[in-house]
């Protein structure tokens, strides 16, 4: 081979690892995207559905507050997001009132007043649970994801999973935490355990996800351990149960129809 042919052959082969290099970053956050969307659609059921969500407080192991809601939740197909009613059951003082997710804002409406007010989602509902813990949100489409390693975790049940860890960015100012830490059972796309920071990157909570049950066609997670971020002694669990599939009006998911929701 002459030295012009051995010349353009060498060029040839660091332009093709040039570009393939170039390439990686793009395929890694397309994987990471896929990954999120996989274990959105392990927690929420591809259909309008409804759920009972029992909320219990727990300090220095010392049951607390309680609370019962009933999450209508269903699909925004203009948005790819989904909206969702919540109705609180318990505690008494506060049953029939609700709490309208649509799109990026979170409606408070009390029945009895015919009253309404915009709300934060990372207002505290109970415990450590805030509003935007109890309403049903397709990760995937409100933040950036990356895979930030592949790692060994324990689970709530301290069984050791194989996971990817990925890191989120919230997209817009409406999320209820602006970063996640969020591992995903790498042979499953189950979740298993995240870490919510503040935007200025403090450890606010922790979540694990437990109990997994056939629900709605698939294995979910039915209940979720919400530990404080400061002090590990306080936690909250949120146990979901009576999953239905159910015909949501559209009206119901408006903040003008809330006077119209019934049984």
């Amino acid at each position: 081979m002459s030295d012009r042919s051995s010349f353009i052959a060498v060029a040839c082969a660091a332009a093709a690892l040039v570009t393939s290099i170039a390439a990686l970053p793009a395929a890694a956050a397309l994987k990471a995207e896929e990954i999120l969307a996989a274990s959105d659609a392990i927690r929420n059921p591809d259909m309008p559905f409804t759920s009972r969500i029992f909320l219990t407080e727990y300090r220095n192991k010392k049951r607390g507050q309680e609370g019962e809601i009933t999450a209508y939740a269903k699909m925004n197909p203009d948005r790819g997001q989904f909206d969702t009613l919540t109705r609180i059951f318990e505690p008494t003082r506060d049953r029939g009132k609700m709490m309208l997710k649509n799109g990026n804002e979170i409606w408070f409406f009390d029945p009895a007043t015919k009253s309404g007010m915009r709300i934060s989602p990372q207002q505290r509902l109970l415990g450590q649970a805030s509003n935007g813990d109890v309403v049903t949100v397709n990760l995937a489409k409100d933040y950036k994801a990356e895979i930030a390693a592949e790692e060994k975790i324990s689970d709530g049940d301290r069984v050791e999973r194989d996971c990817y860890k990925l890191k989120l960015i919230g997209l817009n100012s409406s999320v209820t935490y602006p970063a996640i830490d969020y591992w995903i059972e790498r042979s499953t796309n189950r979740p298993i355990k995240a870490l919510f920071y503040s935007d200025s990157g403090r450890l606010l909570k922790s979540a694990y996800y437990r109990r997994y049950e056939k629900q709605l066609g698939k294995e979910r997670p039915t209940e979720t351990v919400i530990i404080d971020g400061v002090d590990t002694q306080l936690l909250t669990v949120l146990r979901y149960t009576e999953y239905k599939a159910r015909d949501i009006s559209d009206t119901w998911l408006t903040k003008d129809g809330l006077t119209q929701v019934r049984d």
